[in-house]
């Protein structure tokens, strides 16, 4: 595979879900440990979709929040192509690259995750497929066709993923980058915030379209041109807004707005977790605070 004919892709994950309260003791794996692994996912790809060997693998052996894949023009699939570009060439057939912490095991900031988003039970390693345009179709095709049912990692793959890692695995499979929106999306239902999905949902697959958040008393928001913009309501302009949800007892009034305006902490930084920009907007005159959120 020339270095011309890389330049079609598949997005995918390798997804560990940590056994409930625990976290893994290693950031990223060292060059020896994240070739091995890399081998081990290559096999499984492989034997999951044979046109996978056809293709080049390129893989971060980091482990990453699912916010950090799922965002705006896939960052982190983006710095994966570009250390591709940079990595040797060679004449042997595809080739499987892989990115670890350095010899002095630090990790490098190109597949760094933040580490203020490490509590979650899903960690994420992600995994870019290139090549010419017709296998990568087909293996998108399959990947997304069988993955999300019989996606499991080899049990020898997930033991090593498990030690080198320092992490208690309660399971290791392969998704594509759709798959874990979809399982996110779920998530996001359990915890009360389905309605903030179609957002972030519209600022990942069709970026150039408008979407509202528009279902009190869920704060009012507005997605355009890559940012949300958020209502931020004075008391009078809340109650305008909310009154048909409220009873008139001041301290039920007072404790429902603390609420709203924790709601508006809560979701700005969800939105913020995956790479979406927020700006407030105070909207606390006559105007319809749509009005306000429409004005560029």
């Amino acid at each position: 595979m020339t270095h011309s004919q890389t330049n079609h892709y598949v997005m995918a994950v390798l997804a560990l879900e940590l056994k409930p309260g625990t976290r893994p003791q290693n950031a990223a794996l060292p060059v020896q440990a994240a070739g091995k692994l890399m081998q081990w996912v290559a096999r499984d790809l492989a034997a999951l979709i044979p046109e996978v060997q056809k293709l080049e693998l390129v893989m971060a052996a980091a482990h990453f929040d699912p916010a950090e894949i799922l965002r705006p023009g896939w960052p982190l699939y983006r710095r994966l192509a570009e250390l591709q570009q940079r990595a040797p060439q060679h004449d042997n057939g595809p080739r499987l690259i892989v990115f670890g912490s350095d010899e002095s095991g630090q990790v490098p900031q190109p597949i760094q995750a933040n580490p203020e988003m490490t509590g979650g039970a899903l960690r994420v390693l992600p995994i870019l497929l290139s090549g010419d345009a017709e296998t990568i179709q087909t293996v998108s095709d399959r990947m997304e066709t069988i993955l999300l049912d019989r996606g499991m990692a080899g049990t020898d793959t997930a033991l090593f993923a498990q030690k080198a890692f320092g992490a208690e695995l309660e399971h290791a499979r392969y998704l594509t980058h759709f798959d874990l929106a979809a399982i996110i999306a779920l998530q996001y239902q359990h915890q009360r915030l389905h309605k903030l999905w179609p957002i972030i949902e519209t600022a990942l697959l069709r970026p150039e379209k408008e979407e509202w958040l528009d279902q009190p008393p869920e704060p009012l928001l507005r997605y355009a041109n890559g940012i949300v913009r958020m209502s931020l309501l004075g008391s009078h302009s809340w109650h305008a807004r909310h009154a048909d949800h409220l009873s008139d007892d001041p301290e039920k009034l007072a404790r429902a707005y603390r609420y709203f305006e924790a709601r508006q902490r809560q979701i700005a930084a969800v939105l913020e977790a995956h790479g979406i920009p927020v700006v407030f907007a105070f909207c606390d005159g006559n105007e319809d605070p749509r009005e306000t959120l429409s004005k560029e």
